[in-house]
């Protein structure tokens, strides 16, 4: 217990840390003020926010079950940690000129948290889950301070390369005695396109024009394996197996947007 308390605090530190330098550090401080971005990038940050709250607690009940805690007790340790670690968030923004205490975000803050702290309590595990997956775009090159400039920094930065995924394992809510495939999971997905700034895109940057690009929702249906759920005996596949629960597989996919329409993708991220 005292290992995992201290691992958790020197990784809470070191993402702290991460994100000072990668969102905060340029930018002066303010008095603490609230700001309305829910129309910014399409809502795409929203979806992040419930996702990265979601994961954050149900890695913190499996952490504290594997401790020896209650079930009930790392439900609640649970939901106050992802709750906690996202209002720092959100406190530190803020006292950010160029941020501010978001409504929106808490509150996708909170639905995240909500949904992994219910299915906990109803059926002792998740049926339903909320992953990520990331792509590289052509996007972030027009505006790297703001889209990022290296992949690390994209990959949270880039909401035109980012998709949230709603994922249901069939199996779980089937009758015990079923053929249908324990580890199989059928997704929806979020995300959108054409993004250069938050609620519309610039003409130009540092005197550099940038091409009109249509900015649009993206909605995708795909299948996805959650690897955990397959029985095994070996500690190093189910460390994989755990750590890929948060993540989309890689998989086929169907992609439906007012722009082009319906499309396939013969392998997708």
């Amino acid at each position: 217990m005292r290992t995992v308390i201290i691992t958790e605090v020197a990784s809470g530190v070191a993402i702290s840390a991460g994100l000072y330098f990668l969102w905060y550090r340029k930018h002066p401080r303010s008095r603490f003020h609230f700001f309305d971005d829910n129309a910014e990038w399409l809502q795409v940050d929203k979806a992040g926010h419930a996702t990265t709250a979601y994961n954050i607690g149900t890695i913190q009940y499996d952490l504290m079950r594997w401790c020896g805690v209650k079930k009930d007790a790392s439900i609640a340790i649970g939901s106050i940690t992802a709750l906690g670690y996202m209002s720092i968030v959100e406190v530190l923004d803020g006292f950010s000129s160029k941020w501010g205490f978001s409504k929106g975000d808490m509150l996708a803050n909170i639905f995240g948290t909500a949904l992994f702290a219910f299915q906990q309590k109803a059926w002792n595990q998740q049926r339903i889950s909320l992953k990520f997956s990331f792509h590289p775009t052509s996007f972030a090159q027009y505006y790297p301070s703001e889209l990022g400039s290296n992949l690390v920094s994209r990959m949270l930065k880039d909401y035109n390369g980012q998709t949230y995924w709603l994922s249901f394992n069939i199996g779980s809510f089937l009758p015990a005695r079923t053929d249908f495939p324990y580890w199989l999971n059928m997704n929806l997905g979020y995300g959108a396109e054409g993004m250069i700034g938050g609620y519309n895109n610039p003409d130009s940057i540092k005197g550099v024009k940038i091409p009109v690009f249509p900015r649009y929702r993206q909605f995708y249906f795909s299948p996805d394996a959650d690897l955990f759920r397959i029985p095994s005996s070996s500690p190093a596949f189910n460390t994989a197996a755990y750590l890929t629960r948060f993540s989309k597989l890689p998989a086929p996919a169907l992609e439906w947007s007012k722009i082009r329409g319906l499309r396939f993708h013969p392998f997708y991220y």
